[in-house]
């Protein structure tokens, strides 16, 4: 299974223990009770962020019976999960998600071992920032369909980016044409995604608290005979994706990519059992984003002038945006970093485990030991980010606007949104370029603004008002507006569909 987009995700910590002790200050503390027996993902980054004001840049919790370390700062997880990413790189043991749905294959579920090794090595092959060039033609294909959807059905526009992101993936994993919202396989895709979200939601499945419980017998086990069965049907369907792709190849009617045909050269040759899907948190994730990108021009329209400005005098009316005018058009591409720290998407990331005991500045972080590192802290540290809860591209840039500034400890991003160490996200540079696409285009062609509910009221969205899906934090739905800006887009847009797209 390879890895598509971002590998980071999050993981609700919707069972944590009703008690905390600090075994890093010799000290104990009761923790505030949890609002609810299973909180939502942001009513616990909240109180997480709040106890890191007043234990201090890293604590540790009891969490059910095992000890869990929580980072809040940058240079701490830099430290520790870079530095020492030999003894952070593994992760802890999930039966239901790790192994039975996935057969042991969910890269991002995998322990730090061979299997890894190899997947992520492919992967890399296949993501990396050259390798992703040659999936620009589909980004741009397909931000030019978005436009297009937009323009005839905006109030629709949360259900066209989520096509728009499953179709670029499915393009360039599997060779496929444009993919509709209709489309079988982008269904297919979306009950896969619901499955996994049903889960490795927190307390679905008594086995990830008390793991014994796998080795009863399969009579006993009606949720391992589920996740196997699940985990036949979606492998099949991953295979069946992947054969289709090479028949399209052995006549020649493949587009530009194809990542998973790499899988049969050398020293990449893998067997049936290692075909699984894309990771679809990842999915969710790039559409959470190009979600959080829009709630920003809906609540900060001076930022929308600004890069549009910017827009008109690099690229023009006469044409739409290209991955060409990415080194021109600065202040767009400091609007994708700001829209992947404004709002983290994978607030806590996948935890990491300690591989062995380890002693940071006197304190013992023990073997086996859970490893989060809290972005929703680091993304609202003001000695970083001054005025964090601000969308402000120009963070990231420096006075002249046209030289990029790149806080340090952020692996030259700006934040951590593609993780740490041994587990950094091979595919940022496709999520890069998918943002920076859409954002361009997007900008190009619409005047983005609030929109309104069934009975026709002005709606402003709630800046604050997240949800948790499948453990990546999401923006409530909302309503928003998206308005041609000039007359003549409506015929530029159609010209370039023709061209990029052949509709």
């Amino acid at each position: 299974m390879i890895i598509v987009f971002c590998c980071t995700s999050s993981l609700n910590i919707a069972s944590l223990a009703y008690s905390a002790s600090l075994e890093f200050l010799t000290c104990t503390f009761e923790a505030e009770e949890p609002p609810d027996i299973l909180p939502d993902l942001v009513e616990y980054l909240f109180l997480m962020t709040k106890w890191s004001k007043e234990y201090g840049p890293i604590y540790s919790l009891d969490f059910l019976g095992k000890p869990a370390v929580v980072i809040n700062n940058h240079q701490i997880a830099a430290d520790l999960l870079d530095k020492r990413s030999a003894i952070y790189s593994d992760r802890p043991r999930l039966v239901m998600t790790g192994e039975v749905l996935s057969g042991k294959l969910f890269f991002a579920f995998l322990s730090y071992n061979d299997t890894f090794k190899r997947l992520r090595r492919a992967a890399w092959e296949g993501l990396n920032p050259r390798a992703s060039e040659d999936y620009l033609p589909i980004q741009e294909r397909e931000a030019v369909i978005l436009v297009d959807a937009l323009s005839k059905d905006a109030k629709h526009w949360s259900e066209h980016v989520k096509r728009e992101i499953a179709s670029i993936t499915l393009s360039f994993s599997y060779s496929l044409p444009p993919l509709t919202a209709n489309d079988p396989l982008i269904q297919r895709v979306a009950t896969f995604d619901h499955t996994l979200e049903e889960a490795a939601r927190p307390g679905a499945y008594l086995v990830e608290i008390f793991p014994w419980l796998n080795a009863f017998p399969l009579w006993m086990t009606k949720w391992k005979r589920d996740g196997m069965q699940w985990h036949e049907h979606y492998s099949n369907m991953f295979l069946d994706f992947y054969r289709d792709a090479k028949k399209r190849v052995a006549v020649e009617e493949a587009g530009p990519c194809g990542l998973f045909l790499q899988l049969d050269h050398p020293p990449f040759v893998f067997n049936r059992n290692d075909i699984d899907p894309p990771n679809s948190p990842s999915l969710c994730q790039t559409s959470a984003a190009q979600h959080v990108f829009v709630l920003a021009m809906v609540l900060f329209p001076d930022v929308m002038k600004k890069a549009q400005a910017q827009i008109d005098e690099v690229v023009g009316r006469a044409r739409m945006p290209t991955a060409a005018d990415r080194e021109n058009l600065p202040y767009v591409r400091a609007m994708v970093r700001e829209t992947l720290r404004w709002k983290a998407i994978g607030p806590l990331g996948l935890p990491h485990e300690a591989r062995e005991d380890d002693y940071y500045e006197g304190y013992l972080i023990p073997k086996g030991a859970m490893v989060f590192y809290n972005l929703w802290a680091m993304n609202s540290d003001t000695s970083v980010y001054p005025e964090p809860e601000q969308f402000r591209p120009e963070r990231f840039l420096d006075a002249s606007e046209t030289q990029e500034f790149i806080p340090p400890n952020t692996h030259g991003e700006g934040h951590l949104a593609f993780g740490y160490g041994r587990r950094t996200c091979v595919g940022n540079s496709v999520t890069n370029n998918t943002l920076f696409l859409n954002i361009a285009t997007l900008l190009w062609a619409f005047n983005i603004g609030e929109g309104k509910d069934d009975s026709g009221n002005v709606v402003t969205p709630d800046v604050n008002n997240f949800i948790d899906h499948v453990n990546v934090n999401h923006p409530a739905p909302f309503p928003a507006s998206f308005e041609f800006r000039y007359p003549d887009v409506v015929e530029i847009l159609a010209q370039t569909k023709r061209e990029r797209a052949g509709l």
